[in-house]
C-alpha cells in the first residue's frame, strides 16, 4: 500500500478490524519510511446490477432508493429502521446472485413487495400503490381483494413467512405478526 503522505510504498499493518457486518475490513497502517498513520478499507466488489426502468432507461442499482421506498410505505407501522436495512441487505443480496446483472424496475418492484407481504398488509398496500402506479380507488380495491383472497387461500400461513426471521403466524391464523 502506497502512503499517501509520501508515496513510499513499504508500510505495515498496525490494526485490522471486521466492520459492517463483515461486508469490509478496517485496516490501520503506518508508512515505514515517515512513519505517517493512515486508515484503508477492504471491500467486496461486487458486478454492478442495471436496472431497466419503465420509461425505457436504464441506471446503475440504487439500495439507497428501494430502503426510501420501502420507510415510506413503513411510516407509522411500527417496523423498525434496522428491520428494513436487514430486508434490503437481503433483496441486494438475491440481486447479486441472479445469473444476470440487467433487470428490470419491476423484477425489483415484485422482490420488494413479496418481503413487505411478510411483515405489514399496510405497508405491502402502500408500496403497491405507488410501484403500481394506481390511479384510483379501484386499484386500490383489485389489490386488497387480491390480498384478502391469498389470505384466505394460505391453508398453510407459515409457507409464506419464509423470508424474515421472527416471523410468525398468529394463533387464531388471521394474521402475521413479527416478533422481536
Amino acid at each position: 500500500m502506497q502512503c499517501p503522505s509520501c508515496n513510499y510504498t513499504n508500510t505495515r499493518v498496525l490494526e485490522s478490524r471486521s466492520t459492517e457486518a463483515g461486508q469490509s475490513i478496517r485496516r490501520r497502517r503506518e508508512c515505514l519510511r515517515c512513519r505517517y498513520r493512515f486508515t484503508t478499507y477492504e471491500r467486496i466488489e461486487f458486478v454492478p446490477i442495471v436496472v431497466n426502468k419503465k420509461d425505457g432507461t436504464k441506471e446503475s442499482f440504487d439500495r439507497s432508493k428501494v430502503l426510501r421506498g420501502m420507510v415510506r410505505a413503513c411510516e407509522k407501522t411500527g417496523i423498525s429502521p434496522q428491520k428494513l436495512e436487514s430486508i434490503v441487505d437481503e433483496i441486494e443480496a438475491q440481486l447479486q446472485q441472479q445469473p444476470k446483472q440487467e433487470l428490470s424496475s419491476t423484477e425489483i418492484g415484485e422482490l420488494v413487495l413479496r418481503y413487505l407481504r411478510q411483515i405489514s398488509e399496510v405497508a405491502y398496500i402502500r408500496f403497491a400503490s405507488v410501484y403500481g402506479e394506481f390511479t384510483g380507488i379501484e386499484d386500490f380495491v383489485a389489490t386488497l381483494q387480491d390480498l384478502q383472497t391469498e389470505v384466505e387461500n394460505d391453508e398453510n400461513k407459515e409457507d409464506w413467512a419464509f423470508c424474515l426471521p421472527g416471523t410468525n403466524v398468529a394463533e387464531d391464523g388471521s394474521s402475521i405478526i413479527t416478533t422481536s
